[in-house]
């Protein structure tokens, strides 16, 4: 018996051949996580890249913040690894069983879902800032004060929980397999790693108008009265051309950079939950069931209006106030 025989005949022995055999399909499911994976060291060498251009400038720069944000990437990676599976996946199998077609894969319905997909990420990420819930999740991407290849890797590691992947279930339903979904939702993630940095000026004028851009990336970026809320776009920014959401950075208007409310520290915990926590505290304010429940849907500034009492009460206060 030579080596390989003797290594699989230990393998078959050791009884976990029958359990991989059930959990290769199903690992195989989220082929999105592997290209992440391979995609992971380029990222690492082009942030490298850049932090060495970029070091000695603090407003750029942060070398804790830089490698905080790549532990928060870590984050979001295990919790999509470990429970994926468990809430995703069978909702994208339910909708892949009961599709209204089967989409056959060429290289032309590869390209058709790849610009499908990108589409309904900008109604995701349209989402993800106009819905506070999805917002809660989302904010940790934007809470920084700089712009660089890490800011990037700056993600939430409750997204899995939070439930922006169900935008893209219709697709499924539609009849494009899961498997290609996740493939080109990856992909399209990996083109967005790019777009975080502040070395690339304008591109062409052509690719300007029609692709996403680190410059029309920097203006979504930005907290800015203006820049707030545009530009959503994940590769093509046609969409925001389109729905009305585009806009170009001002001359006059120098981006600035994170969020209005900003977390009260700069630990993991708190970057993956303080808007949370600002969202269940107003929610548990006084006030009827249906209004309180308002601010899971409702914009990230949206405030509940005050009830008659309050009102009065609040103008009594005035009054005595003005009184003494």
């Amino acid at each position: 018996m030579n080596l390989i025989a003797m290594l699989q005949d230990m393998w078959a022995g050791s009884g976990l051949a029958e359990v991989w055999q059930q959990l290769a399909p199903w690992l195989a499911l989220d082929e999105r996580q592997l290209i992440f994976v391979v995609a992971t060291p380029f990222f690492i060498g082009v942030a490298l890249w850049e932090y060495l251009r970029i070091r000695h400038d603090a407003r750029l720069m942060d070398s804790r913040e830089a490698v905080r944000n790549f532990m928060l990437g870590a984050g979001y990676q295990v919790t999509e690894l470990l429970f994926a599976g468990i809430i995703a996946f069978p909702v994208y199998a339910l909708a892949w069983h009961y599709r209204i077609a089967t989409i056959e894969w060429s290289w032309v319905t590869a390209i058709v879902l790849f610009v499908a997909a990108d589409f309904v990420f900008y109604w995701a990420h349209r989402a993800s800032h106009r819905l506070r819930w999805f917002w809660a999740a989302h904010v940790t991407h934007h809470s920084s004060e700089r712009m660089n290849f890490s800011t990037a890797m700056r993600q939430n590691a409750t997204n899995i929980f939070n439930g922006g992947w169900l935008f893209y279930v219709p697709l499924a339903f539609i009849g494009f397999n899961p498997v290609w979904i996740g493939i080109a939702f990856a992909l399209s993630l990996v083109y967005q790693f790019f777009i975080h940095t502040t070395l690339v000026t304008k591109l062409h004028p052509a690719i300007e108008a029609v692709m996403n851009t680190p410059n029309h990336h920097r203006v979504h970026h930005a907290s800015n009265e203006g820049y707030i809320d545009t530009n959503y776009a994940g590769v093509f920014i046609i969409w925001d051309r389109l729905f009305g959401t585009f806009a170009e950075e001002q001359a006059d208007q120098p981006i600035r950079y994170g969020i209005t409310r900003p977390a009260p520290t700069t630990g993991l915990w708190a970057m993956w939950t303080h808007e949370y926590a600002d969202l269940f505290r107003a929610m548990r304010a006084p006030g009827p069931l249906l209004q309180r429940l308002r601010h899971l849907w409702m914009p990230p500034e949206w405030e509940r209006p005050a009830s008659a009492d309050a009102q009065a009460a609040a103008g009594e206060t005035e009054g005595e106030r003005r009184a003494a």
